[in-house]
């Protein structure tokens, strides 16, 4: 398939778990392809050599989504490289829990500056670069919808802001042919949540499926997203749980 030939995407935080899934979808589907990582160059530049031996460009660009001006630059970079940018997916996050009375300004910062500040920022840096058919895709969480243990609020908290951001984006941009929308997934395999982790058989049993998504079943739906025939979805917030809010 090449859906997005001649397309330029931007996946944060795309060296591994969905982001990395969602990079190399996108590839597949045709797009050139720009990630950024954190930290671990190495599984960051393996992903840009899967997707090289696609024939497909890529670039691995090192930037902490809490770092305002190295969010910027990533975007600068992405389309100095390749010239233009299509697609943005807000992928990156940081998953900080626990009790109420426990989670200090430190955890607070870091989650509203990631979770939420970074997808904002991006938005803004990405649309000075689309044109009509631009995507903006951003990753959220099932514990958006419902948060089924104690010490989730702060991580629900964020998660849910993205939702009024999807929302107030597309009215945004939509007359500028952008569209923008949300996708919500459910208990994945990936390193920080193994399907075979100590508390995965209870979490997968909260699905209606009763078992973990792999990351490529979140990457197909984001590169529908991301595809002409999605055109006339924007607004939407996408839940690809298993059932986990049913």
């Amino acid at each position: 398939m090449n859906r997005l030939e001649g397309n330029v995407a931007l996946v944060t935080g795309g060296s591994r778990g969905i982001g990395a899934a969602v990079a190399l979808r996108l590839a597949e589907e045709g797009a050139d392809v720009a990630l950024t990582y954190r930290e671990g160059e190495a599984p960051a530049q393996k992903i840009v050599e899967q997707i090289e031996g696609m024939g497909r460009r890529a670039l691995a660009v090192r930037a902490d989504s809490a770092d305002s001006a190295a969010l910027n630059a990533a975007v600068e970079r992405t389309v100095e490289t390749f010239g233009r940018l299509d697609v943005l997916v807000n992928n990156a996050g940081v998953f900080l829990v626990g009790p109420l009375e426990q989670i200090g300004r430190t955890e607070i910062d870091t989650t509203l500056a990631v979770n939420i500040r970074a997808p904002y920022e991006l938005a803004q840096a990405a649309a000075r670069h689309m044109t009509g058919g631009g995507r903006i895709i951003s990753i959220g969480s099932n514990i958006a919808e419902r948060a089924p243990f104690p010490g989730l609020a702060l991580y629900s908290m964020s998660k849910t802001a993205l939702v009024g951001l999807t929302k107030g984006l597309a009215r945004e941009l939509g007359p500028r042919d952008i569209t923008v929308n949300l996708v919500h997934p459910g208990p994945t395999d990936t390193d920080a949540n193994p399907a075979d982790g100590p508390n995965a058989a209870a979490i997968a049993g909260l699905t209606a499926l009763g078992r973990y998504a792999e990351p490529a079943e979140i990457a197909a739906t984001v590169a529908h997203l991301a595809s002409p025939e999605a055109r006339y979805v924007t607004g939407s917030v996408i839940s690809v749980d298993g059932g986990f809010s049913a």
